[in-house]
Parts: structure tokens; sequence; C-alpha cells
């Protein structure tokens, strides 16, 4: 620990300057990513796409150049805007909307000025504070069956010169499990105390903490946090780094020193889930000796850099390195490493660690539309590549989003997802590339490809009307032994788990973080009978007309 306030101190140092706060948005708030996702299609402003989440002042800055372009704007667009900056001007702007409610209630924009965002709040010139509530629940229903997600808790940020604070805590409870590790979905992914329900289903209970403290500047921050991450461009499920895991606890760097280069970087602290024998033992209990197991530690550090060469198309390339066994390492904090090399020599002739490349790139330089492609290398050898029969471990995602062309409030969406066998697998269990179990890769896992379709209409300032389609196969679960087979897997040679779905939903947002949902699925999941049970909710296997609906305030 004295290795990382060292460090944090070095970089602090390196941060002074101009007054700059940065707190964190919940990955989870989608209707804002989509947002400025869309007026970046429509070239109002321009957003780094690939990693992910955004903080408020980013979030802030980017609706005030979009409200200084309001002639670009429709009007529903213009709507958005207003609305958001109610929210995430509460940190920066000097002139905020009154906040009490006008005698004359049909004043509808005083009124909303007054009670959105739902919670308490404060401002002055050195301090910012702010306080919400997290609640909701979703009902899944079919035929005679229903089942429920219920959370609750409550969020808090603050300001204070260059430093930020955010801190959230939400506890879960589902009526059947639907985040386990093998399931192939994209619910968040929590740790369950279960309980067994009257038909032999399980149902649990587990809670998830986030928060953070960060120091910053106008051209970098540095924190400690304990939050998602998500890298690489896409709109259904990063192949490089997804959120579905538990938040996890880590060191972040983010530089932007000039308009054409942006660099992050995290040093994290995994949970491998496999113990460590050596160190685990009994001690005394009323019913006997009781076992103590104790995890092996797990670390994972990973850097992307992002050059802008022209104005909208922006390429990004990292690696990361996944280590357990030896303790903390302290060359893995130099942020603009190439780890695998590093790896060559802490590891000197002895089984390396995990270690994996990834390259992005995005472009919207065509007005209203998005292309995008990212790739992930697990595992890499030229010779493969001139052997037919043999190939490397690789993912690749390819995908393009319209926006508005010829017609407002509309977008169109396509996305391919492939994956080849053992990728973010290893054959040391403490180095797969996953936390809790949950792969922090796509979240089909390896051995799959997925078609995805939509089209959404946002008729309304608010209101997300979505529809889509989803086309995904999952082949053989292959372990990762060091044999010729290894290499010599083909690519869903036998599909054992496929799911065919289309959805229809539709949200609204009545007030900052408070939304009203509703979703109809029409889903069919079939395969092998072990891989199906395996990597599927059972409320959700075979043919299935799936009406959702709920309410949350709060992420």
């Amino acid at each position: 620990m004295k290795k990382v306030f060292i460090f944090s101190i070095v970089i602090i140092s390196l941060l002074s300057g101009l007054k700059a706060q940065t707190v964190y948005q919940d990955i989870s708030k989608h209707s804002i990513y989509d947002f400025l996702d869309e007026l970046a299609n429509d070239q109002i402003i321009d957003i780094n796409s690939v990693v992910k989440p955004y903080s408020r002042k980013f979030i802030y800055q980017s609706l005030m150049k979009a409200k200084k372009q309001k002639s670009l704007l429709s009007k529903r667009q213009q709507e958005e805007v207003d609305f958001y900056l109610l929210d995430y001007g509460l940190d920066f702007e000097e002139n905020l909307p009154a906040r009490k409610p006008n005698i004359d209630f049909l004043k509808k924009k005083e009124l909303l000025a007054a009670i959105n965002p739902v919670g308490i709040h404060y401002k002055d010139e050195k301090f910012t504070f702010s306080i919400r509530p997290i609640w909701g629940i979703r009902y899944y229903s079919k035929k005679n069956k229903t089942i429920f997600h219920r959370w609750g808790g409550l969020e808090a940020h603050a300001t204070i010169g260059h430093w930020g604070f955010f801190s959230s805590l939400r506890d879960n409870n589902q009526t059947n499990l639907l985040a386990l590790p093998d399931y192939f979905n994209q619910q968040k992914g929590g740790v369950y105390k279960r309980g067994v329900n009257s038909g032999g289903t399980y149902s649990g209970d587990y809670s998830e903490a986030r928060g953070g403290v960060t120091y910053s500047n106008d051209w970098g921050t540095v924190g400690i946090v304990k939050d998602y991450l998500a890298w690489g461009n896409n709109y259904h499920g990063s192949n490089i780094l997804n959120d579905k895991a538990p938040s996890f606890p880590q060191i972040k760097v983010y530089l932007h020193p000039v308009d054409w280069f942006e660099f992050n970087y995290f040093h994290a602290f995994l949970v491998s889930q496999v113990v460590d024998s050596s160190r685990s033992y009994y001690y005394p209990h009323s019913s006997g000796q009781r076992f103590r197991p104790v995890y092996r530690p797990k670390f994972m550090a990973a850097n992307i850099f992002t050059v802008k060469p022209w104005k909208r198309l922006h390429f990004s390339f990292g690696n990361s390195i996944i280590y357990s066994d030896k303790g903390f390492q302290l060359a893995y904090l130099i942020p603009v490493m190439f780890f695998k090399s590093i790896d060559h020599t802490i590891n000197a002739n002895i089984d390396n660690e995990n270690s994996q490349i990834f390259f992005d790139i995005s472009s919207r330089q065509i007005k209203h539309l998005h292309l995008y492609a990212s790739f992930f290398i697990d595992e890499f050898k030229i010779s493969r590549i001139r052997t037919p029969d043999e190939h490397n471990f690789w993912s690749e995602k390819i995908g393009f989003r319209l926006s508005d062309l010829f017609v407002k409030n509309y977008s169109l969406t396509f996305e391919y997802t492939k994956t080849m066998p053992i990728v973010y697998n290893h054959r040391v269990p403490s180095l797969t590339f996953a936390s809790n179990k949950f792969s922090l890769g796509h979240y089909l896992k390896d051995n799959s490809r997925e078609f995805y379709i939509e089209a959404n209409m946002k008729p309304l300032r608010g209101l997300y009307l979505k529809a889509y389609y989803v086309f995904a196969q999952h082949g053989n679960d292959y372990d990762y032994v060091l044999d010729s087979s290894l290499t010599r897997h083909a690519f869903l040679e036998k599909v054992m788990w496929q799911e065919k779905t289309v959805g229809f939903s539709a949200q609204y947002e009545v007030f900052n973080n408070v939304f009203v949902f509703t979703s109809y699925r029409i889903s069919d999941i079939q395969g092998d009978t072990t891989s199906v049970q395996r990597h599927t909710p059972e409320f959700f296997i075979g043919k299935n007309n799936i009406i959702s609906f709920g309410f949350n305030m709060g992420f």
C-alpha cells in the first residue's frame, strides 16, 4: 500500500492546475449515454466513446456545447438538453433555475426545475453536494409465472476544489437468480446470498457498492475508485471490457493534454475466488471446526491510447495483463508500459501471466453515421496463420448506427460479434479474464457469435421506443488444456446454445433518474440440455412470450 500511496502522490503533483473535479456517472444510466451518442452522430459534439464511464463534468460540457448550437437541434433535442442540464448543471452552472416552485403551477418549467432531480442538493463557490434515493422494481411475467427484481439504496456525490467524491449503495433482491457467472445475458453480476423457493428454484440477495475519490485538473484525473468499466465501442455488449462483472476497486488515470490524444489506465484488484490452501485454515465454532477459505490475490493492469488523426476519427489501442500468486507488482503501476514484456522479466523461465492486446476504431466523419470496430487478441502466433486448421485466440466486433438521417428522432443499429474458442480463458484458474468468475469480456464468452439489429424512436423528450432482434449462438465449452487440440477447436463446430429474440420496449424518464418502463419479448432459447440449463435462467428457457414492466429511481 506504501507503493500505491507514493504513486498517487506523484500523479497528484503532476495534476496541479486549474480548478476541476471528476465524479463518474454510472454506466447504468443508459439514457444520457445514448443521448450524447446521438448528438455525436449528428456532429453536434465530439466524444471518445471507447471508454466509459464519462464524468459528470464531461457530460455537462457536452450538453453546453449542444445548447450553444440550438439551431442544429430538433425541438425534442433542445428539450432533452435543457432537461439534463437541470441535473448536471447542479455542479457547475452559476445561474441555476429557481429551486422553489412558483405559485402559478401552470408554469411547467419552473415547477420542473424545483423538483428535478429528486434529492437534496447544495452548491456554493467552494463546495457542491448531492444525495439521491435509489429504488426500483422490475416484474417479468409469462403465462402463470412471475418473477421480480427489487432494489433500493442511496447515492451521493460531492466536489471541493480539485477533489471529487462519489458513493452509491444498492441492495438487490431477486425471486429467481438472473445474474450468475455462466448466464448469457447482460444483467449486472452479483454475489448472491441464496434462498430456496417452493418450486426448488433459487432466490437471492446481493449488494453492490460503488464509490471513489478523484483529483483533477483541466487535462487529467487520478482516482481510487470502485466502479464498473466498459472499453470498446458497442451498443450491445463490449468484447474488450464489459461491465457485467461486479464493480471492483482500481487506481485510475486519465490524461487529455491535447485535443488529438487521450490516455486511460487502471490497475485493478480483482476477486479470483480461487482458494489458497496454504493460507486457508480451520477455526473453532460452537458446531465444531469450521474452514476459513482465503482466496488467491488477483490483479489487472490495462491501458488504452486514443489518437484522433482527423476530426471525429478515433483510433484506440492498448494492452492489459492479469496477474496473480506473486503479489502486487510495482512495475504494473507504470501506466504506459507494454505489460507482456514486463511479465517476461518478472516470470523469467516460468509460466507467464495472462496478457491481451486490443484495438478499436470509431468514425463519425459521415454525418448521422457511426461506424466502429473493435478487436481483442488474447493469444497470437504468426505460425498459426500459415496453418489452415489452427487458429489464434481473438474476438471481433463490427457495427454501425445511423441517426436522424432525413427523419429526426430515430436510429438504426447493426452489430456483429465473433469470438473464437478459448478466448478469455486460461489454464491457470487465478488468471482467467474474469472477476468473481464473471467474464470481463463479451457476455457470450468464447466460441460464440451474435447478430444484433435495433430500431429506436424518440418522439418526445424522455420517451424511448425500441424494437430489436438478437440471434446468438454458442458452441462447446472447451477446457484450456495444453495439448495439440488447443488451437484446433473449430469455431461453432456444434451449436450447443442458441437464442432468437424479437423484442419491443418503451421507457419514459419522468424526472432526471426517475423512469417507468415496459417491454415485450418473443424468445426461443434452445440447444443441448446441459448447456442451456448452465447458461440460461430457468424462467427464460425454451419458447416464451415475456412481458416486463417496472419503475426505478436512481442507479
